[in-house]
């Protein structure tokens, strides 16, 4: 009897060790599925992360960028606010000489006549005229340095942009189409033209 419990005891502790065995084999199997569980977890939160990183990036850099935008387009208005403050300006100052210089040419005019219909020969005239000639020229000389020049020119070809013909003339002694005479001199504003010149033109004579 004994032999038997013995033998008996002795299946029991291994069928105890097999049942341990597997036990820890189950709870190996189970930690295995808990690792990699906490693996895909982890990986799956990394992915996460990242993409959340990368989201708020994106988002940064469209910020960024509307920003700049923003800036830009600013800049530009500020810009083009100037530029066209600085041209309404310049109209206004160049409205402003044209209209002084037009009330100014009739005075030169008369300065202009008032010398060539003077008699050169009364002595008792000679320095009322040279008084005229030089404020003649200090006034051309003043009119200049603002940008007004003289069309003045003969025997240069007629130009519809700066002279006005009054007459035809024949003549062998100027080219055809040439300003033989200024009638009334013409002026320029910063190379504008204000006034033609009234001239006589040139033609070839008649067979």
């Amino acid at each position: 009897m004994d032999e038997c419990q013995t033998s008996e005891n002795f299946m029991s502790s291994k069928e105890q060790t097999i049942s341990h065995a597997k036990d820890a084999e189950e709870i190996d199997k189970e930690q295995n599925k808990q690792d990699q569980v906490s693996l895909k977890t982890i990986d799956e939160l990394r992915e996460e992360h990242i993409e959340r990183i990368a989201a708020l990036e994106s988002q940064l850099q469209e910020s960024i960028q509307r920003e700049r935008d923003a800036f830009l387009r600013s800049r530009a208005e500020v810009e083009n606010i100037r530029r066209r403050a600085e041209q309404d300006l310049e109209r206004v100052h160049k409205f402003a000489l044209e209209k002084f210089s037009n009330e100014l040419l009739p005075v030169i005019d008369n300065l202009e006549r008032a010398v060539d219909l003077a008699n050169q020969s009364n002595i008792n005239l000679l320095s009322m005229i040279e008084g005229i000639k030089l404020t003649l020229k200090s006034m051309l000389d003043t009119v200049r340095k603002f940008g007004i020049e003289q069309v003045d020119e003969i025997d240069v070809p007629f130009n519809p942009a700066l002279h006005q013909a009054m007459t035809l003339m024949e003549s062998d002694q100027h080219k055809s189409n040439h300003v033989m005479m200024v009638m009334q001199k013409g002026y320029t504003l910063n190379g504008r033209l204000i006034r033609p010149a009234m001239v006589a033109v040139s033609k070839a004579k008649s067979l």
